[in-house]
């Protein structure tokens, strides 16, 4: 194949990288060892919920890659989500100051520069920082994403995923980590050993081992982790007064005690938001650009069902306008069903300091389109700031390899005061929501006869009286017609049920969840958990099966006697989705 020019070289990036829709602008061409500030190198807006991968050698730049992007999507309106591993991030509440050097770099790019400070949100898991606290539920955490942190290995994670369904199915509240030390106490206490025998896979055993985690969970100070208020994600989807995305940063000063701990949070805010967020097809701009440091941290030692619901997220997370951004040392970090989902990559510089680096640099070069550059040795010989980008244009194919250099930051690239970060946080509309923990009763409460609750359905019970167990304000019919019209997109043909007088015995005293569904598809804030009455009562199962039973038969009315089984099986899928989510998550719209 014959040699081509530099001018054809230059043809080529000019041409690969001329879009017409908005734009995130990375810097200039580097060809032949020249910069060409006439070659901008440049990623599609709308193509940013494609996901993407920042990878390189520590020390060449990734955080002020990422930093540099969050600013222009910032910018756009497009709120930003950043895992600050080393604090640097902060920075962007701080405006840069212009000098000399500086200078002369965004000169040579064509960069108009200008110090700015950019909206900013500070969090931090459990208060473990100067941050807004997060916490989750373990119910809402999942038996997947909890085991993982336990480092459970696959019997016993499904072990854990019964405990779960214990507690779901008999209105046993997991909200912080005593009330799932609470149930697997009682289902390894003589009381509870006729329930244990019931779950079938679970052994006694199995279940100390898991409680023994527990507790060193506990000892280690994670607990804080888990309970009330419980952060909704929708937080992360905010834009600030003036229509810039705001840019949430969380903060991990103790990422390397505890790192998989956090890697593991960070996925739980993805669940919740794939979870939550309607479909919302191609965009011209995504809801969210979720940036995910030290992403191998995810998956090493994953389980199968662990990777499995990762790579599921990131294929479809994508249709609801969430675009993922994995940042990593090598491309070889991730697992190739997720790597082969990221379609924009900035590549900075690697080092083949041993066998294994080169081969690393082998493995990184072979995942790049073929290009007019020698990627093994650009690669090896990039500055500091520099990459090698390739991305998808908007016709959905990949643009040509580039080496680039990247634009600058405009705000400071470093950690802003204490004192700054500290006065953000006071002013923060999220610390009155999530500031102060709250401990509201729950499964350690009623199985330690603070309030005392049934363990398991009774019996026998007379018609219209809820089973013990069952939340009372759980209306199968109520259910019913709202799945009934969201599956065929009109009204239901269904009558209301009569409801008669609640037994008041359970609900008054220990309160239940309220499974209604939210009319409105868009996330909202979350409402603090309330104790109520319930008003209406379950009513009796029709046939076999129970509620899954009698959505099926609905289902079945509505779309013709013919089709009752497969609505059936319809119904038992859906009832399915409304409890647990791909990771095991419990969404809060479905635990509504």
């Amino acid at each position: 194949m014959a040699t081509k020019t530099t001018a054809e070289k230059l043809a080529t990036i000019q041409k690969g990288y001329t879009l017409e829709g908005a734009t995130i602008e990375l810097g200039a061409a580097i060809i032949d060892g020249e910069l060409h500030k006439d070659a901008p190198v440049r990623l599609p807006l709308a193509m940013m919920n494609r996901h993407g991968l920042v990878a390189g050698a520590t020390g060449t730049g990734k955080t002020v890659t990422l930093h540099m992007m969050a600013e222009q999507l910032s910018t756009a309106g497009v709120p930003v989500f950043l895992a600050d591993i080393k604090g640097d991030l902060s920075g962007l509440a701080t405006a840069a100051v212009g000098s000399d050097k500086l200078r002369a770099r965004t000169d040579s790019i064509g960069q108009p520069w200008e110090g700015k400070t950019f909206p900013v949100e500070f969090l931090a898991l459990g208060g473990d920082g100067n941050g807004v606290p997060v916490r989750a539920t373990v119910t809402s955490f999942g038996p997947i994403l909890l085991s993982r942190i336990m480092e459970l290995n696959d019997t016993q994670e499904s072990s854990l995923q019964l405990v779960f369904y214990f507690a779901d199915k008999n209105g046993l509240e997991l909200i912080d980590l005593k009330d799932l030390r609470a149930v697997i106490q009682f289902l390894t206490s003589d009381e509870g050993k006729d329930k244990l025998e019931e779950l079938g896979g679970l052994s006694k055993a199995t279940a100390g081992v898991i409680l023994r985690e527990i507790v060193n969970l506990e000892a280690q100070g994670l607990e804080k982790f888990f309970g009330e208020p419980e952060f909704d994600t929708a937080e992360l989807l905010r834009t600030a007064p003036d229509g810039r995305g705001v840019v949430t940063c969380l903060e991990l000063p103790t990422l390397q005690t505890k790192p998989m701990l956090f890697s593991t949070f960070l996925m739980w805010l993805l669940a919740d938001l794939f979870e939550d967020l309607p479909e919302a097809g191609d965009l011209d701009k995504p809801k969210l650009v979720f940036f995910l440091d030290e992403a191998h941290l995810l998956f090493n030692g994953a389980t199968k069902a662990f990777l499995d619901a990762i790579t599921t997220t990131v294929r479809l997370i994508r249709s609801k306008g969430v675009g993922i951004f994995f940042v990593t040392q090598t491309p070889k970090d991730v697992p190739a069903d997720v790597l082969g989902q990221l379609a924009n990559r900035v590549q900075h510089a690697l080092r083949a300091f041993t066998p294994e680096d080169a081969k690393a640099l082998k493995a990184t070069v072979s995942t790049f389109p073929v290009s007019d550059y020698d990627l093994e040795e650009t690669l090896t010989s990039a500055g500091i700031g520099e990459a090698v980008i390739t991305v998808m244009n908007e016709k959905g194919a990949p643009t040509p390899v580039a080496l680039t250099r990247l634009r600058a930051p405009e705000s400071l690239m470093g950690p802003s005061e204490d004192a700054l970060v500290r006065s953000t946080v006071a002013g923060s509309a999220l610390l009155g929501k999530y500031g102060t923990a709250v401990d509201n009763p729950s499964a350690y409460e009623k199985l330690n006869g603070k309030a005392a609750a049934p363990t398991g359905p009774a019996a026998s019970a007379p018609a219209g009286t809820p089973s013990a167990g069952t939340p009372a304000s759980y209306d199968v019919d109520a259910e019913a017609r709202r799945i009934e019209e969201e599956i065929l997109g009109r009204p239901s043909s269904r009558p209301p049920q009569a409801t008669a007088p609640a037994p008041q015995d359970f609900d008054v005293q220990y309160g239940t969840p309220d499974y209604s569904e939210p009319q409105e598809s868009k996330p909202r804030a979350k409402a603090p958990r309330t104790r109520k009455p319930a008003s209406q009562p379950r009513q009796p199962q029709s046939e076999p099966g129970g509620m899954m039973g009698d959505l099926g038969g609905v289902l079945g009315g509505a779309l013709g006697g013919g089709l009752k089984s497969m609505a059936r099986s319809m119904g038992t899928q859906l009832g399915r989705e409304l409890l647990r989510g791909v990771f095991g998550t419990s969404s809060r719209r479905r635990r509504r």
